[in-house]
């Protein structure tokens, strides 16, 4: 698919070399990404990574200072009206209003994306039906609650029919029933050919995407889906189950490992080639007191994934 200049595009996102600066700080750093169509994408990184700058970039909120962005194979920065009435945005922060009702809100942002009156109230009402927000229709929206308020931001973004959903942390914020059910909205209209692209700080949502873009400082660390990321790490990981807060304090004297995570009540080891064996660590920890319960060699983690990507550019970085 060509853009109004000719140049080819991917499907439904295409970003290439993008940089994006504010001041002396860069939060995007020639980053190439594409998202075909039909695709449930994750965004991950740390804090300040720049997912978010990076979806605000791709609405077009934002311009960058160098590279191009299109969807649908529509030049953003030349064409932003041509691509409005593919999108649809949440942002991670309440944005609608407030003292408006359900269906208030929803007659506005219909009107925002020029729903004709006749197309109306059929669907508002399938809209309403979808999200299960039929019997709050009247309710004040800051009388909702906050995964009430998701689902309704979610709808009113939906009016339009986007080909493309850009969603910030949908699910950030709102209790495990409601985050179940966020996710069970997102699953049907994605099979129903939605493209979804989303921030995620939970790697249990991440792992459920079909491509995951691991970012960090601006950059592209990895981009791929959840299980070729895993099977793709080269190290090894060993489960701890033992007191926390004695086995921390003991691993981090033993040198050779490369790398101790606590994972709830666990901890996972990265293993280093020529590092510590099993036999050793346990020794150690035996050792210094620790009362040992279980240490054996585990599958990774996404989570072991992304702690190790991001370990990697942390040793990468220039000092």
């Amino acid at each position: 698919m060509n853009d109004a200049g000719g140049r080819a595009f991917g499907d439904a996102v295409d970003v290439k070399g993008v940089s994006k600066s504010f001041g002396a700080t860069r939060a995007i750093r020639d980053l190439d990404l594409s998202v075909e169509r039909g695709e449930l994408a994750g965004l991950i990184g740390p804090d300040g990574a720049g997912k978010s700058t990076l979806l605000r970039l791709i609405i077009g909120l934002l311009r960058a200072d160098a590279g191009t962005i299109a969807v649908a194979g529509i030049d953003v920065a030349r064409h932003p009206y041509a691509v409005k009435d593919k999108i649809g945005y949440m942002p991670q922060h309440f944005s609608l209003y407030g003292d408006l009702t359900v269906a208030e809100n929803m007659k506005f942002f219909a009107d925002l994306y020029g729903v004709p009156r006749a197309r109306f109230e059929e669907r508002k009402r399938e809209l309403l039906g979808f999200s299960a927000l039929g019997p709050f229709e009247g309710r004040p929206a800051r009388n909702l609650s906050g995964g009430m308020q998701k689902k309704l931001a979610l709808a009113c973004n939906l009016f339009h029919t986007p080909e493309l959903l850009l969603l910030d942390e949908p699910t950030t914020g709102v209790d495990p029933v409601s985050r179940l059910e966020l996710w069970q909205l997102l699953l049907e209209l994605n099979r129903r050919g939605v493209t979804i692209v989303m921030t995620t700080p939970y790697m249990d949502e991440a792992a459920r995407c079909r491509k995951v873009a691991l970012i960090s400082e601006g950059q592209l660390l990895a981009c791929d889906a959840p299980e070729n990321l895993i099977l793709g790490m080269k190290d090894e990981i060993a489960e701890l189950v033992a007191p926390l807060t004695p086995a921390l304090r003991s691993l981090k004297t033993l040198p050779g490992l490369k790398g101790v995570h606590p994972f709830g009540d666990r901890i996972h080891i990265v293993l280093a080639s020529g590092g510590p064996d099993l036999d050793a660590i346990r020794a150690k920890l035996e050792s210094d007191g620790v009362d040992v319960r279980s240490l054996r060699k585990i599958r990774p983690s996404f989570e072991d994934v992304f702690l190790g990507l991001g370990a990697e550019h942390e040793e990468g970085r220039p000092s």
